[in-house]
């Protein structure tokens, strides 16, 4: 039983609840033995809760023999990135600077979910502070990528990502300030969400706050509508928070895609894309023809704004970096200090003026939107490379943003985007495609992301080579 368990999805495992073919407590001890057999090849969580995780699964079984569960996630096992306040957990940021100690309050995901029944299996990891799009830091070490151990997941929901893949839990919360959620998503062949600013509560706020948005890291689609319909509601400790969000997240899931108009492009006419990545992500635009939508190859006709987020995000560093004294600032990763000290170059203009230029960039995108549906690009420019690099080695390359084009514009734009598994290279490493639509058209990418993925289901790491780690793809 537990065996079996382990590999079903989330929506898979609530409808086995419902039909009392499977308890939570099943649930929970399949992802927590999936934990114990596969966390030591991957580094994806860093803190795991089992007394806590059999003590509320336990609560749910009750609920469930009662018919009275909380919500349809009600005994779900799902793990919380770092960056989130959990009570009764640690929340190190991935930061020498921070303590041990366990969180006194949950964080507006962790209250919801837990209020939903959902039991927190744990932390994942995260790069210090959340600050690049790969995973590793002083104080846990290195996230890697299931596919290939040697590689990374990118970053910063690395963990989430990894976790996710393995099924390590069912349902994994990310954060993404300039593609934190879809970077990893594409590296480990996941399915990753960014909802439209503000309709996913979050607090504290991330360092660069009108970047940042909370969203799931999933096997399915199904399965991210199933965290949404609970984590993506309005909270008003979230000062940036706003209303009108979906009643049922995945209103539009079965309508597939006759009627849609989407664009498509492998480079928005100024990134460089690995040849094996294009690749796949034509052949995918070709098969989103094939199931009915009316794909339009075009040139944007934007600017790259890397300058423009640049700014922002290294000046965000810049302000932790001058709360720092000077032993705190030997502990901070050495590429986070590299890029406040780039920023400490700019002033108070400066950083207005980027702020101008990135609304100005979200004009130009929704105009973009009244003549198209949704936008589809690769979602990395690149496959996966060797873990315990900001960048890839040889590649002259000296920043993250540099190597993901395409997910920093709709974190400035602050417009809804997905990451959709679409394949693999032919070395056998994860490629996806970049879903992105206009503010509050997050049902409509959900839409189309589900449509291609009900056709083309991902292919997921297989269950353990003979030296207990995950196997790569075939």
């Amino acid at each position: 039983m537990t065996n079996d368990i382990g590999s079903l999805t989330a929506t898979q495992l609530a409808q086995a609840f419902r039909e009392d073919r499977a308890t939570p407590s099943d649930a929970v001890r399949a992802a927590l033995d999936m934990i114990t057999r596969y966390n030591p090849a991957v580094n994806a969580y860093v803190h795991v809760d089992y007394a806590g995780a059999e003590e509320a699964a336990h609560a749910s079984d009750r609920r469930w023999a009662d018919g009275a569960p909380l919500s349809a996630i009600d005994g779900l096992p799902v793990s919380m990135k770092d960056l989130t306040e959990v009570a009764g957990m640690p929340a190190r940021d991935g930061s020498l600077l921070t303590g041990d100690g366990p969180c006194d309050t949950d964080a507006p995901p962790a209250r919801m979910l837990r209020e939903a029944g959902a039991v927190i299996l744990g932390k994942t990891n995260t790069p210090e502070f959340g600050w690049k799009g790969v995973t590793d830091n002083r104080v846990f070490g290195t996230t890697r990528n299931p596919w290939d151990t040697k590689l990374t997941p990118g970053g910063s929901s690395g963990g989430a990502a990894a976790a996710a893949a393995l099924n390590m839990g069912v349902l994994h919360q990310g954060g993404d300030s300039g593609g934190s959620i879809r970077i990893p998503a594409s590296f480990t062949g996941t399915f990753g969400f960014k909802p439209t600013f503000g309709w996913a509560a979050q607090w504290p706020p991330s360092r660069a706050p009108t970047l940042s948005q909370i969203g799931p890291i999933t096997r399915t689609v199904e399965d991210a509508v199933l965290m949404l319909n609970v984590i993506g509601r309005y909270d008003q400790a979230d000062p940036y928070a706003h209303r009108g969000q979906p009643t049922d997240w995945g209103d539009d899931l079965g309508r597939g895609l006759d009627g849609l108009r989407i664009a498509w492009s492998l480079d928005l006419g100024y990134a460089s894309v690995d040849p094996a990545v294009a690749a796949r992500v034509r052949e995918a635009a070709e098969r989103m023809a094939a199931l009915g939508a009316d794909m339009v190859e075009i040139d944007p006709g934007f600017e790259s704004p890397i300058e423009i987020f640049q700014m922002i995000w290294f000046t965000a560093s810049l302000d932790l970096y001058r709360q720092c004294d000077e032993e705190e600032r030997d502990m901070l990763d050495p590429g986070l200090v590299d890029n406040a000290l780039r920023a400490e170059a700019w002033d108070a203009v400066d950083y207005f003026r980027a702020q101008s230029r990135g609304a100005e960039f979200t004009r130009h995108l929704e105009r973009f939107n009244q003549d198209y549906h949704l936008l589809m690009t690769p979602t990395v420019a690149i496959p996966p490379f060797e873990a315990g690099h900001d960048v890839p080695p040889g590649s002259a390359k000296t920043d993250w943003t540099e190597w993901s084009p395409f997910t920093y514009p709709f974190n400035l734009s602050q417009q809804p985007a997905a990451s959709v598994p679409c394949g693999f290279t032919r070395a056998g490493l994860p490629v996806g495609f970049q879903l992105a639509g206009g503010k509050h058209d997050d049902t409509r990418v959900l839409r189309a992301a589900h449509a291609y993925m009900n056709a083309h289901p991902p292919i997921l790491p297989d269950a353990a080579d003979s030296r207990g780690g995950p196997k790569k793809a075939s």
